[in-house]
């Protein structure tokens, strides 16, 4: 099984991503990971997606179902070696006056930021690469995770060229 990350323009509108979700829950994928906001154009949306299939077969069986839907303008696949890729995690640790210090080394380590201290606990935030963050939840785990949210995947090409300019992107709106 191989991940692969799909950076997805659709026209920011409702019921966009209940339809590309449902699209692969009808079809019985699975998304690892998924992230929507904004783009530098208020009526377009970035959705990033993290998909493990087990054949290319499959991964393009998923683009052509997403290219069919009306409100995808654009679908390009990021890889490690052609893009940036973070996640941003806040974890919440045990955490006495006689483990703090410990911890808060472990953070700094790993370029992370202590956001709230509670007499038992902390609260860390950290974002990077999905690997640089499963390294801290395993430095972290030995003092005990009390709670954990991450986000999901998001992902830019590198270079100086960005999506939207790939290709020229004209919604409906555009041409009234």
């Amino acid at each position: 099984m191989n991940t692969h990350t799909l950076s997805v323009l659709v026209e920011n509108k409702p019921g966009v991503l209940a339809r590309i979700a449902g699209l692969f829950a009808r079809r019985g994928y699975n998304i690892e990971s998924l992230a929507v906001g904004p783009t530098e154009r208020p009526d377009i949306s970035r959705i990033t997606l993290q998909v493990t299939v087990a054949t290319p077969q499959i991964l393009e069986q998923i683009v052509k179902q997403l290219n069919k839907l009306v409100e995808v303008l654009k679908i390009l696949e990021l890889t490690d070696a052609d893009s940036v890729q973070r996640e941003l995690v806040l974890i919440k640790v045990k955490a006495d006056p006689a483990t703090r210090s410990q911890i808060i080394e472990i953070v700094q380590l790993f370029r992370g930021k202590t956001v709230d201290v509670h007499r038992d606990s902390m609260t860390i935030e950290a974002t990077g690469s999905p690997d640089k963050l499963d390294a801290l939840l395993e430095m972290l785990a030995p003092y005990g995770i009390r709670e954990l949210v991450q986000s999901g995947l998001v992902a830019l090409g590198r270079g100086s060229r960005s999506l939207t300019e790939r290709a020229k992107i004209k919604t409906r709106t555009d041409n009234h």
